[in-house]
């Protein structure tokens, strides 16, 4: 894999350099580290969620969602799941990709991804609720959240 900056969002230049499939726009590369093993010395099944949150935050401001700012919207996640195609060791560096596969008004559907090696290691989706400052009453997404969504993710699958 090329040396690629660790936690900022990468080029698509750096995504296909790291054998990162068109599709993906959204994306940050790590390492493994010692912590994130289970006892069998392979990333334990919860490090994979943390991936996908860790990337989450900085695309939900990249794409208008959230900034964590007063009078940002509340978003949740409704639900998530993650697949394992392969595992992952100490030291193994590895991209994280993130898009939204579809939307509603006030909802919308992230797919997930993780690159070791250019291989194929995890996929995941979540679906992520939009929701006023209370965390009860549903709040449309925001607009230019939606033209992020279709300019920038539709465009990425074409």
């Amino acid at each position: 894999m090329p040396d690629l900056p660790f936690l900022t969002p990468l080029s698509p230049q750096h995504l296909a350099a790291a054998g990162v499939p068109e599709g993906w726009q959204f994306g940050m590369a790590d390492v493994v580290r010692f912590h994130e093993l289970d006892a069998l010395n392979h990333v334990n099944n919860v490090a994979y969620f943390r991936w996908f949150e860790s990337l989450r935050i900085p695309y939900f401001a990249a794409y208008h969602l959230s900034t964590y700012s007063p009078g940002d919207p509340t978003l949740v996640v409704m639900t998530n799941s993650a697949r394992y195609h392969a595992p992952m060791f100490l030291g193994e560096r590895y991209v994280t990709v993130t898009r939204t596969a579809s939307f509603r008004s006030s909802s919308f559907r992230m797919e997930y991804a993780i690159y070791g090696e250019g291989t194929l290691r995890a996929t995941g989706d979540c679906i992520v609720v939009c929701l006023e400052e209370d965390a009860a009453t549903k709040r449309p997404l925001p607009a230019a959240a939606i033209d992020a969504f279709v300019s920038r993710d539709k465009a990425s699958r074409e």
